[in-house]
């Protein structure tokens, strides 16, 4: 692996990592809980109307909803992060690894 190539794969990572809490926020999920007129407040009516008035505890927006209040885990910071890199090593074989 040239040095090129190694730099997307850290860059994709470091990015994803930092990104990830951005994103959630900018969706609504906030450390004060779902944000009104949210794309996340849109997402939990939608959920609650399809489980007859509940979340699902547990369920994909019960953990997005943890992150956005908690941050994200260890083991959830590493699967973003790996996320990032396979990213970053796919950019940088279509580019060549070229920095």
């Amino acid at each position: 692996m040239d040095l090129g190539t190694a730099a997307y794969i850290v860059g994709g990572a470091v990015v994803c990592v930092v990104g990830a809490p951005v994103v959630l926020g900018a969706a609504g999920f906030t450390s004060a809980g779902i944000a009104a007129g949210s794309y996340a407040a849109s997402m939990m009516s939608t959920a609650a109307v399809a489980n007859g008035g509940a979340v699902v505890a547990g369920g994909v927006f019960a953990g997005l909803q943890a992150a956005g209040a908690a941050g994200l885990s260890g083991a959830a910071t590493a699967a973003v992060a790996a996320t990032g890199a396979s990213i970053g090593a796919a950019v940088g074989w279509l580019t060549g690894g070229e920095s």
